[in-house]
């Protein structure tokens, strides 16, 4: 008894009783469990994740939004052969989305060379490195910086205009009509613009790399010290490595795969929401606001997923 009043038992703690017979239970898996149920936890938290995400109806608005994205899009796919008699849909839409917004690239690209070498080169600096800049400019605007600045100029510019474009069309029931008329919709409105967006996003992405290039090394040699010789021949240097499929620079390669793939989803999206404007004025807002806001998230996922692709 004395020895009990001396020596108290321990106040029970949180990991007494069920809790702890739990928190004991789960960190004895690995000893006992099978091989297959650490790697099925984080898809059943994955699962009952998705199951209180799809009480919400804004979650299964959003799930239907997209396959209605991914339905137009493979709906123009298979309408791919239609193309050459819409021709002059597509060549106006390669100007509209090409020549128009050329100049908007290159002074965004620009700049936002001028911007990284000036940000990296004053860091480098401290170090002694400031001669690699060349290699850190080149690297960024090809492997993205370049395809990221075209897909959002491209969003804010063509995808708007083209939700408007379409969305004004629904809303005075000129969609309606052409139903009547039995002219297919996809092919005669989605098609061109999707092709032409898929065509000029590479090559603008090509105009913006150049050119934000160039502005790195114009920030280098005037206010960091550097060569122009010198800069160059790091920014070749770190564009030696050859891609997989087109005998082009992997980091070019990489880009000019990602600002193909940022037309194509811009272009769908922009498209789908205008098709699908309903109320007037106020309708055709909502519309252009969604498709730009949609794009924007798109490409930044599709950015993730393209990058962890192509350079696993």
């Amino acid at each position: 008894m004395i020895a009990s009043a001396a020596n108290p038992p321990p106040p029970p703690s949180v990991g007494d009783g069920a809790m702890g017979s739990s928190i004991m239970a789960l960190a004895d898996i690995p000893s006992w469990a099978p091989a297959w149920l650490p790697d099925a936890l984080p898809l059943a938290f994955a699962a009952g994740v998705f199951y209180v995400l799809w009480q919400l109806e804004q979650f299964r608005d959003a799930i239907a939004n997209i396959g209605s994205r991914i339905d137009l899009a493979w709906a123009a796919l298979i309408r791919l052969h239609h193309l050459p008699k819409r021709l002059r849909w597509f060549f106006e839409q390669l100007y509209q989305s090409g020549i128009q917004n050329l100049h908007v690239v290159l002074l965004v690209g620009l700049f936002m060379g001028m911007i990284v070498s000036l940000q990296t080169g004053i860091e480098l600096a401290r170090f002694g490195q400031e001669g690699q800049i060349g290699t850190i400019v080149a690297a960024s605007m090809t492997r993205e910086m370049g395809p990221f600045i075209t897909a959002i100029v491209l969003a804010a510019t063509t995808g708007s205009a083209l939700a408007a474009e379409l969305g004004t069309m629904s809303v005075s029931d000129e969609l309606a009509a052409l139903d009547v008329m039995s002219v297919d919709k996809v092919s005669f409105l989605v098609l061109p613009r999707i092709a032409a967006l898929m065509i000029i996003g590479p090559v603008l992405t090509v105009l913006c790399d150049t050119i934000g290039i160039f502005g790195g090394g114009f920030v280098a040699t005037s206010q960091l010290g550097v060569g122009w010789a010198q800069f160059i021949t790091t920014a070749l240097e770190a564009l030696q490595e050859q891609g997989g499929v087109i005998p082009v620079p992997m980091d070019v390669y990489a880009g000019l795969l990602k600002s193909f793939v940022f037309g194509g989803i811009i272009a769908v999206i922009s498209c789908a929401s205008g098709l699908e404007a309903r109320g007037g004025a106020l309708g055709v807002g909502r519309a252009t606001s969604r498709a730009v806001r949609d794009s924007i998230i798109a490409v930044i996922v599709a950015n993730y997923f393209l990058t962890f692709f192509l350079y696993r």
